[in-house]
């Protein structure tokens, strides 16, 4: 086994293995996309399976401005679901929660006894 043909088994693998993202990919597209029924959801499978690498090419064709446009969408979700949620467990530092506490007492909205309070309760967490 010469040099060459481990570039050769290397270069093949690489060929394979972006040909199977690729497959997934539509795959996951045709379940994620809502505007086709069942039928031609089916269809693209069966295509899928039996001519594999023209139905890729013309899914990509026909099809991949939709595919972009999803995929965005999903991005969008899952980052405005990430960012709901990493608002919704962070907590204020005790530093923020007496700075709060010290607009209030300024503002005359509580007296100072409760600012010591708030302040002995964040120092505290």
């Amino acid at each position: 086994m010469s040099i060459w043909d481990l570039v050769a088994w290397f270069f093949w693998s690489f060929v394979f293995i972006s040909y199977l993202m690729v497959v997934f990919t539509i795959i996951g597209d045709i379940f994620r996309d809502s505007s086709l029924n069942g039928w031609l959801k089916a269809a693209w499978i069966i295509f899928l399976v039996f001519l594999p690498f023209l139905t890729a090419l013309v899914y990509l064709i026909a099809r991949g401005q939709g595919m972009a446009q999803r995929r965005g969408e999903q991005i969008a979700e899952l980052q405005a679901a990430q960012t709901a949620y990493i608002r919704e467990t962070a907590g204020s530092s005790p530093a923020d929660d007496i700075t709060k506490a010290r607009g209030l007492l300024d503002s005359g909205v509580i007296t100072q006894a409760e600012f010591e309070t708030l302040k002995a309760k964040a120092l505290a967490s």
